[in-house]
């Protein structure tokens, strides 16, 4: 049985570990591998969701190395959380001789990168995006701060080192990956990155009878950065014109504060929006009832290599999307499996065309089933493991 460190700097309690991480680990976990999963918790969901997700390791054989997130101060805490990734990695290396170490994401690749280069263990890169321009693209990182401009440097040449030397890399999107090997340098990485989107368990995320004939919007997942409320709470605003008993169902873990400041300055009456918090297994039965779910992200160079994880799994529960074009292959699925509404321009919307179209909640589960199945991105994986361990 061979040993794999899988190294995540997001937490296994967040939900992204708990959609995007444990699903894979835990299928792959049934084949010869034997999983050491380092995460960086943050205390308040550790708290809440350390001994679920404890109880799931141990059923799954899988050993689960928790790490204490640290958040303040900017960079210095970052430098620390690594310094912690790599001390913990040389020890577990010393004790179970790794195989393959699979890196989420750039801050676990520098640690990937370097154990390869220390020891020659293969290294997984599962690039998840332009992190870098996703930083700056987002205002997290001002480039005119000198600071912020030195550190996105010294990322985008880490970035090269990461696809020039992984044994493999994972891309999210056809998109991203058309976009790497057009560059010159990166021409001969063609057959060296596979595309994995986002997958789903489509054996929690399907489709749950509706028990009432209300007009639903809704809106599932994070509401910071990325995510453009205001322009989801307009389009609402518009839905209203047409259905004035039209609610607007969110599912966020985010602070609800976001959504009701927006509503204040548009002049949209509270009383119409219901946000809550939902554990991943409630999904499917708080969403029974939605008509659509609006998904708009900012549109910037960065998010051509984003698989939103929503997509999945609301095609899987047979729930139309609403979406801007420009953001990963969203508009290639849409239209090759008919599961919602591209939006070239979200401030000209013929809702009339929308109202009139219906969809059948079994034909975008099957469409879920072709495109964002787990068995089918483990399989992948599962491939790549054995060409590369």
């Amino acid at each position: 049985m061979k040993n794999i460190l899988y190294i995540s700097y997001d937490g296994i309690t967040d939900p992204l570990g708990q959609s995007q991480v444990l699903p894979y680990i835990i299928n792959l976990s049934k084949e010869d591998y034997k999983f050491h999963l380092i995460s960086f918790e943050k205390p308040e969901r550790y708290i809440k969701y350390n001994s679920s997700i404890e109880k799931i390791c141990f059923e799954n054989n899988i050993e689960w190395h928790p790490i204490k997130y640290t958040k303040t101060p900017p960079f210095f805490s970052t430098i620390f959380d690594l310094f912690k990734m790599k001390k913990l990695t040389k020890e577990l290396n010393i004790k179970h001789s790794f195989s393959l170490i699979h890196c989420r994401s750039y801050i676990s690749s520098l640690v990937g990168l370097s154990f390869k280069r220390l020891y020659r263990i293969p290294f997984l890169f599962d690039m998840r995006g332009f992190w870098a321009d996703e930083r700056v693209e987002g205002k997290l990182w001002n480039l005119k701060n000198p600071i912020y401009k030195l550190v996105y440097r010294y990322f985008k040449k880490k970035e090269r080192q990461f696809l020039l030397e992984s044994n493999h890399i994972i891309s999210l999107t056809h998109n991203g990956k058309k976009n790497i090997i057009k560059l010159p340098c990166f021409h001969h990485l063609e057959n060296n990155i596979s595309v994995i989107p986002c997958c789903a368990d489509l054996s929690l995320f399907k489709p749950i009878k509706r028990d009432s004939n209300s007009f639903i919007i809704g809106y599932l997942g994070s509401l910071g950065t990325w995510y453009l409320v205001r322009e989801m709470l307009s389009f609402f605003q518009k839905v209203k014109e047409k259905i004035p008993n039209a609610k607007f169902h969110v599912l966020s873990k985010d602070d609800s504060g976001i959504i009701f400041t927006h509503c204040k300055k548009l002049g949209i009456d509270s009383e119409n929006i219901h946000v809550e918090e939902s554990d991943r297994e409630d999904i499917p039965f708080k969403t029974r009832n939605w008509n659509f779910s609006l998904c708009f992200i900012m549109p910037t160079f960065s998010k051509i290599f984003s698989s939103p994880t929503k997509q999945g799994e609301l095609m899987g529960m047979g729930i139309p999307i609403i979406c801007n074009s420009g953001v990963g292959d969203v508009d290639f699925i849409v239209e090759k499996y008919k599961s919602g509404f591209i939006l070239n321009d979200i401030n000209k919307v013929n809702l009339d065309n929308i109202f009139n179209t219906n969809f059948v909640k079994q034909k975008l589960n099957d469409g879920a089933n072709q495109y964002f199945s787990l068995d089918k991105g483990v399989k992948l994986y599962l491939k790549i493991y054995k060409k590369i361990s």
